[in-house]
């Protein structure tokens, strides 16, 4: 699932080492950022395959279960193998993806020999590389007879790069680990309903304005808890990567959820207004 069009009052943020990297002031989710032409590998398909990939990222992907693995302490230090790739995967995110560059070519032999998982993080020529990212944990993989691979993975645990340990033949970097802080006396529940609900009203006026039955949207949380329910939200933001990253790097849930509504909420309010337009001028 990915959003129409995502409207940010931010004003853009170019410091590569912000924690929060602002989104432009109007952002097309329908297509994603291109990869500047020192990343070595590319998406499985183009962004029409890949967005039918990314159906698969429903909220069951985000289900209780998720919310109840048991994750790696914040304080341990690790070293993991990293993908910079022009896109941001969140906790729970499925990603496809094609691997035939050679250096990444060993990277996955590698993994298929050991533990599956690696780090995807955000690079892009204007940002840069950023500093935290999210392990993706390969699910399903398909070796080809020229000894490219097809990937399926899903997104676990967020990470922070804390110390480059080597850049041949393939990025490797010590990380920690990322999580979630308390949200104190902010009624997370509360917050997810009404994001939820800017998300069925933009949806619905999406359809009504391409001409699709406005047909009212299904239960979109699915009994997630608030904190894999903001990461879903944020990986419906295709189109807008420096927006994701932001969400990403926030570690605290009731933020994130406040950050997504006011999103919505602008693009809720661009959406109503092309809607008035389309009925005051339906020839148009």
């Amino acid at each position: 699932m990915a959003l129409p069009q995502l409207i940010s009052t931010r004003k853009p943020s170019l410091n590569p080492n912000s924690t929060a990297l602002s989104s432009l002031n109007t952002i097309n989710l329908n297509s994603l950022s291109k990869s500047p032409s020192s990343l070595d590998s590319l998406l499985h398909s183009r962004r029409q395959k890949r967005r039918a990939a990314s159906l698969k990222c429903s909220a069951s992907s985000f289900s209780e279960k998720h919310h109840n693995t048991n994750h790696p302490k914040s304080d341990d230090v690790v070293e993991l193998p990293l993908f910079p790739l022009p896109l941001v995967l969140f906790p729970g995110a499925i990603l496809p993806l094609q691997i035939f560059e050679f250096r990444y070519r060993i990277m996955m032999h590698t993994l298929l020999h050991t533990d599956l998982r690696f780090g995807v993080i955000f690079s892009d020529s204007v940002s840069g590389t950023a500093e935290v990212g999210c392990v993706g944990e390969i699910v399903k993989h398909e070796r080809l007879v020229d000894d490219r691979f097809f990937l399926i993975c899903k997104g676990q645990e967020r990470f922070r790069v804390t110390n480059v340990v080597r850049t041949k033949p393939y990025l490797v970097a010590e990380v920690t680990w990322l999580e979630d802080r308390p949200s104190g006396e902010e009624d997370v529940e509360a917050l997810s309903t009404e994001v939820e609900t800017y998300m069925k009203d933009v949806i619905r006026l999406s359809n009504r304005l391409n001409g699709k039955p406005e047909k009212e949207a299904q239960d979109l949380r699915r009994n997630m808890f608030p904190t894999p329910f903001s990461f879903f939200v944020g990986s419906t933001f295709e189109g807008a990567p420096r927006e994701q990253q932001a969400l990403l790097e926030l570690e605290d849930t009731a933020t994130r959820l406040k950050r997504e509504k006011e999103t919505l909420r602008n693009t809720l309010n661009y959406l109503s207004a092309a809607s008035a337009v389309k009925d005051a001028f339906p020839s148009s």
